[in-house]
């Protein structure tokens, strides 16, 4: 189990985030997505607006990617690409309705003056890739069986120069790695079980013997659906249990109302790509 009285220590972060000013439900390409569901655009913005100001008063630092109309899911930014070290691995998206996103976050990095390398196979990004610095001498889980394709793995290895452990999804409802796993700190992780297959059920738990485990009710709310500072760990304000676990482990839980953003299939994570330096 994970140690109750260890010290947590935050460390600052950087953030990219796009506002919903275009968010809508306009398609349907995970099972959170209902289109005669109505969403309310002014609070989507609202609800974005105090996830920003939160991680802002958390000390992070915040970039901004432009919003460009009728590219209604840009605000899940965490889908564009996955950076480790200074290099950023480019997203190829699955559906054609958000394949263009990809040459935003490209011109973001390229502007940056980033290390960009384009992607030959599909993958969305930091939604299926979780990098952990201290875990194993740098880990890259990497999922896959929905969005992302297994070749993606083996590219974004090469990439990236770290070591890709592929784990395969087989719950829709958990069609993203970023919506059943999370990075709690730089060694340790969050999950629900029941979004992997039995195989990579037992490759995590051999890997992360000490990893927090959420129920199926938090994991649906979206609560590994989060961010974490080492300390800080941002989540949905449905995940109350998982809050709970988290703070019995010695974390600080900061829980935040994305409801509208729910309806597109994604909450905080799905807001917010870490920039690794």
């Amino acid at each position: 189990m994970v140690t109750v009285n260890q010290q947590r220590v935050s460390r600052k972060r950087t953030y990219l985030m796009c506002s919903p000013e275009h968010f809508a439900v306009e398609y349907a390409i995970n099972p959170w997505m209902d289109v005669t569901t109505p969403v309310d655009a002014d609070l989507a913005v609202k609800q974005w607006d105090r996830l920003r100001e939160t991680l802002v008063g958390l000390g992070h630092e915040v970039h901004l990617l432009t919003a460009e109309a009728g590219l209604p899911d840009m605000v899940y930014a965490a889908n564009g690409a996955f950076v480790v070290d200074g290099t950023a691995y480019g997203a190829r998206f699955k559906h054609e309705q958000r394949s263009a996103e990809a040459a935003a976050h490209r011109a973001f990095y390229e502007e940056q003056g980033w290390r960009f390398i384009a992607p030959s196979e599909t993958n969305e990004g930091e939604g299926d890739f979780a990098y952990l610095p201290e875990a194993h001498g740098g880990l890259i889980l990497a999922g896959h069986g929905f969005r992302t394709e297994p070749a993606a793995h083996a590219e974004a290895q090469e990439a990236l120069g770290r070591p890709v452990v592929s784990l395969r999804l087989v719950d829709p409802r958990f069609y993203h790695l970023d919506v059943a796993l999370a990075s709690i700190d730089d060694e340790n992780i969050v999950y629900y079980p029941g979004a992997f297959s039995a195989a990579s059920q037992k490759v995590l738990a051999q890997l992360f013997p000490d990893a927090i485990v959420a129920d199926d009710e938090d994991a649906l709310a979206f609560g590994l659906n989060l961010v974490s500072d080492g300390l800080n760990v941002v989540l949905n304000n449905e995940a109350t249990r998982l809050a709970g676990k988290l703070k019995a482990a010695g974390y600080h839980p900061v829980p935040v109302e994305l409801a509208e953003l729910k309806k597109g299939g994604g909450s905080v994570k799905c807001c917010i790509a870490e920039l690794r330096h």
